[in-house]
């Protein structure tokens, strides 16, 4: 009889341990999840809020409750650790409505429109593009011109046309043009290392596919990338001068303009891919994501022409006879303003 006691003792007391243990677990996670927030507003008076670089969510929760924005810092920092987006909060000054809710606090964050001083980079864009748009956003010109003069160029590649990528960057007041860059130029060898050109076979260098993937992005839309790509190539391996006119609009820095003169091709330079063999000696832009991957992925194909013809119809082929016909084709689409009015 006294064994039994005992196991109805031990059992007893497992019980009341099992009951303390949920008990206190409720307790705690009942104090956790009363997180003081505001109620959700949509209007309400505003106020800029500076993001540094790099900062953790607990750092920008403590931000966001000094500037009176967020109620309290677990408030936003509970919201942040299971908002994968807030990891996309980007740098620079927000401006945010006052004594909002958390989750409302974090879609403004994330909203460009209310980001100050944002440098927007488009895809194929030229340096001195950006290096206007950096201007705008408040650094001093000549800080632009001596950081894009004196910045070390990552090995392998020629120049630092191509290695700013087109992306949207917002910075706090106290980044310096030369760490702007920096962030532009580490997101394009993210970007780069994310195409494959760094692991690509052929005979084609990371510099190479850079400056076929910058014409590709001046060239074409980008259902046509792939096949862009692949009369490059063809070109190359057959000893053919590229004859791309987006190199020559490189030359000249115009856009927008589907007409080349014949005595554009003519300009003396190095980028005119008109009078030089091979590819130009660096790239005529900044390309994105889609014309990099096109870059290292060419279709097959034996194609060694292509003209678009009419807005959106653009058409490839390996015979000269077929593309000398299609250019007839273009030039009278060209006279009937069918490309003016597609913009």
């Amino acid at each position: 009889m006294i064994k039994p006691d005992i196991t109805w003792a031990r059992f007893a007391g497992a019980i009341l341990s099992v009951f303390l243990i949920t008990f206190t677990l409720h307790a705690v996670r009942g104090a956790s999840s009363a997180a003081p927030d505001y109620e959700c507003v949509l209007e309400g008076q505003e106020v800029d809020v500076q993001v540094p670089a790099g900062s953790s969510g607990s750092a920008l929760a403590k931000i966001l409750v000094g500037a009176g924005v967020t109620k309290s810092e677990s408030a936003y920092f509970r919201l942040a650790v299971a908002d994968k987006r807030s990891e996309q909060v980007a740098p620079g000054s927000h401006t945010l409505t006052a004594q909002n809710c958390a989750s409302n606090v974090l879609d403004e964050l994330l909203d460009s429109k209310r980001i100050k001083d944002l440098i927007t980079i488009v895809e194929g864009a030229w340096n001195s593009e950006i290096a206007a748009q950096m201007v705008k956003a408040g650094f001093s010109g000549e800080e632009v011109k001596s950081a894009l003069r004196s910045f070390e160029i990552p090995d392998g590649f020629k120049s630092m046309e191509g290695l700013l990528f087109p992306a949207l960057y917002s910075f706090d007041k106290k980044t310096t043009a030369t760490q702007a860059l920096e962030a532009m130029v580490t997101r394009a060898m993210s970007e780069f290392d994310r195409a494959g050109i760094f692991n690509a076979s052929g005979k084609y260098s990371p510099s190479d596919l850079l400056i076929m993937a910058s014409i590709i992005q001046a060239e074409g839309d980008t259902k046509d990338f792939s096949k862009i790509s692949r009369v490059i190539r063809n070109r190359l391996e057959k000893g053919m001068p590229l004859q791309m006119d987006s190199t020559v609009h490189y030359i000249k820095k115009v856009r927008g303009s589907v007409f080349l003169s014949t005595a554009s091709t003519f300009l003396k330079s190095e980028y005119n891919t008109y009078r030089r063999y091979g590819l130009p000696p660096g790239p005529i832009g900044n390309p994105g994501a889609k014309a990099l991957q096109a870059s290292v992925n060419p279709q097959d194909g034996d194609w060694l022409y292509f003209i678009t013809v009419a807005p959106g119809d653009t058409r490839f082929t390996s015979s000269i006879d077929e593309f000398n016909n299609w250019k007839v084709l273009y030039k009278s689409n060209l006279r009937k303003g069918l490309f003016r009015s597609s913009k």
